[in-house]
């Protein structure tokens, strides 16, 4: 069965205080300007209406101007999909006619060790937090020069201090690393780690011209992708 997401809290008590502005405002409007001349009277109604509308739900932004929910980085978009300390996203871009859809969970450094401590060297990891990542293609691609068939995948790394494992496992939708599975492994390369142009607090994916990367704390692991034509 299908999970059915909560109605926020916010835009229920949002709801409610609309409906509540709404009929002490017409309430009192039939109460005490029912002797009053037509045109007071619409004057009357429009300046009610006018206040409720005034009142009600309004678009959250943040210190860049843009949705909480949504922040757009270049050549991609990335939603947030659900609030929790290692929020649910995803992020969408294309590479050529590919359309790529990437879900995951954004965990935060924190002021811990990352790399070799809370990420250990030498194990397979979600390269996330909660859920396992899931990578989806529209069409066949080429990953480093390596065939990988349009389809969605579930994406793991083995991170190391000088080369990072990718990996896109069969089964996309699983919780961690916990059940995976080596023999649904469809595709492996091997890249280098680079430093990340600046620090990164959340891990996050971008969806680049030539390619994908990953970036968290210090660190960019990039690799290319290409339209297999």
């Amino acid at each position: 069965m299908k999970k059915i997401d909560k109605l926020p809290i916010t835009i229920i008590n949002e709801v409610l205080q609309s409906v509540f502005i709404y009929f002490t405002i017409f309430g009192w409007a039939n109460k005490y300007i029912y002797d009053l001349p037509i045109d007071m009277k619409k004057l009357a109604f429009i300046f009610g209406a006018a206040l409720l509308f005034s009142c009600g739900p309004k678009k959250t932004e943040n210190h860049n101007g843009n949705d909480t929910t949504q922040v757009k980085t270049t050549g991609n978009k990335t939603e947030t999909l659900e609030e929790r300390p290692s929020p649910l996203k995803r992020t969408t871009g294309a590479i050529g006619d590919v359309k790529v859809v990437i879900g995951y969970g954004s965990p935060a450094v924190k002021n811990r060790q990352i790399w070799g401590s809370l990420v250990p060297y030498d194990e397979v990891w979600r390269t996330g937090a909660n859920e396992a990542t899931n990578i989806e293609f529209s069409k066949n691609v080429l990953v480093e020069g390596k065939p990988l068939p349009a389809g969605k995948y579930s994406f793991f790394t083995i991170p190391n201090e000088d080369e990072w494992t990718l990996i896109f496992n069969g089964v996309w939708d699983q919780w961690g690393a916990y059940d995976y599975d080596a023999s649904k492994d469809v595709l492996r390369i091997a890249v280098k780690p680079a430093a990340a142009p600046e620090f990164a607090e959340r891990l996050d994916y971008l969806v680049e011209p030539d390619g994908i990367a990953v970036v968290w704390e210090k660190l960019k692991v990039k690799f290319t992708v290409q339209p297999q034509s």
